[in-house]
């Protein structure tokens, strides 16, 4: 059974860093896009990063290019995302979703309509 958890959330100073963590079971990321996104109170859900199968290729949504990572640990079959210099703007509850990919692939999005399978959330406030 397909299962992502995320974790690392929680309350931080504008300025200040987090790393959030998808954790992936009952399959493979070397076949699976990851895409992180996020929900604000009142907000439509949005696109935040996503990595490609291949682990290579990256997108991120133009308000955090620069300030966040995506990567993965292939040995944790564990997704990341580093989020550096946060604002206000960035509090929400962060997701991370998968979507079958062709090994290898170069190819990934962060519409969520591209993605079937999602984790429960975790919370980021940044708040001084």
């Amino acid at each position: 059974q397909l299962r992502l958890v995320e974790s690392g959330g929680g309350l931080v100073q504008p300025g200040g860093s987090l790393r959030l963590s998808c954790a992936a079971s009952g399959f493979t990321l070397d076949y699976y896009a990851i895409g992180w996104f996020r929900q604000a109170p009142g907000k439509e859900r949005e696109g935040v990063s996503c990595l490609s199968s291949s682990g290579h290729s990256t997108n991120y949504a133009d308000s955090v290019k620069g300030r966040f990572t995506i990567s993965r640990d292939n040995a944790k079959n564990t997704v990341y995302l580093r989020m550096n210099s946060l604002k206000p703007e960035d509090t929400a509850v962060y997701y991370c979703a998968a979507r079958w990919a062709t090994m290898n692939s170069e190819v990934c999005g962060i519409q969520s309509r591209e993605y079937n399978s999602w984790g429960q959330g975790t919370q980021v406030t940044v708040s001084s």
